[in-house]
């Protein structure tokens, strides 16, 4: 009785775990529970330099890329990796403190060629343009469909048996092509990276946070902040959303964007957002989120305005 009556009065027994640093799978190796993205890195070598800078120095040690970034419809393929091996190799001290994760098997203009000949160049040429001998996690940026997956499998397992990669995972692959994908790995799966945000729950509730859980997957989240929708709603449930977000950040004494990746992060399956800022301040702001912490109310009362529609 006496528990019952402290379960009704006292707050904190509603209160979620509070973020911490995440595994990559069972590779033992660990990251922030919030990730710097490069996306849109489209400044000098000078401006990612400080950029990442700005992420070391507050604690966001997962770094995200992909060698498709920089390309403009046109050129540019490769061209933000470039700019962030030409940082690493002048301060090479900067490698030993991230975790550096990078994208490959889009080929514009085909869009998708995920081959074992083509995957070995394309992850060979990422090492050459990052400046370093191994790769932390490399990803599959896209699925290609025509790409049997037991050979994709084949030059995943050969990328971490030659020492080029230690941990892999996939990237906007649905819940069926990564058990298939998973099937054929003798290396298990270590992260998995969807659009997911409190626009876009769909990862809650098709199955793949649910696959995340199961096969110890790290869910690292692009977009977290629905595209920029969140901070200018447009549509009755954007800004339906927004405003339930803006009640947390209220009593949490925090931003709109911070909740929404507060949000995220105290998801069971341990979600990484991926911060997509190229500015210092705001990088530097994003990393206060590890100190929120979420009653059970508060994330149903956001995930309620993200259906919306009443919970059953």
């Amino acid at each position: 009785m006496q528990w019952c009556n402290l379960r009704k009065t006292d707050p904190r027994m509603t209160v979620l775990p509070a973020p911490a640093r995440r595994t990559l799978g069972n590779t033992g190796i660990t990251v922030s529970p919030l990730a710097w993205g490069m996306w849109r890195s489209d400044g000098s070598p000078q401006d990612v330099a400080v950029c990442l800078h700005a992420a070391l120095d507050a604690g966001v040690d997962l770094i995200d890329t992909a060698d498709i970034y920089g390309w403009n419809g046109q050129s540019g393929f490769g061209d933000v990796e470039g700019k962030l091996g030409e940082v690493l190799r002048a301060m090479p001290g900067l490698r030993q403190r991230m975790v550096l994760a990078t994208k490959g098997g889009i080929t514009p203009p085909v869009p998708y060629d995920q081959s074992r000949e083509y995957m070995a160049r394309a992850l060979d040429a990422s090492l050459n343009r990052l400046g370093t001998d191994v790769i932390d996690l490399y990803l599959i940026h896209r699925p290609d469909v025509l790409t049997h997956p037991q050979e994709l499998a084949r030059f995943l397992d050969d990328a971490v048996t030659s020492g080029k990669v230690r941990a892999v995972g996939v990237s906007n692959f649905t819940v069926a092509q990564v058990e298939t994908l998973s099937a054929f790995l003798g290396t298990p799966l270590a992260a998995t990276q969807p659009e997911i945000s409190p626009l876009r729950i769909e990862p809650i509730d098709n199955g793949e946070m649910d696959q995340a859980m199961r096969l110890d997957l790290l869910p690292m989240a692009w977009s977290p902040l629905g595209g920029g929708r969140l901070m200018q709603p447009k549509t009755a449930r954007e800004k339906a959303v927004a405003a339930a977000l803006d009640a947390v950040a209220e009593e949490l004494g925090t931003s709109r964007a911070l909740a929404a990746y507060g949000w995220l992060m105290a998801h069971p399956a341990g979600i990484v957002p991926i911060v997509g800022s190229q500015r210092p301040a705001r990088i530097i702001e994003a990393a206060a989120v590890i100190e929120q912490r979420w009653t059970r109310t508060q994330w149903y009362r956001v995930f309620t305005a993200a259906r919306g529609v009443p919970l059953p």
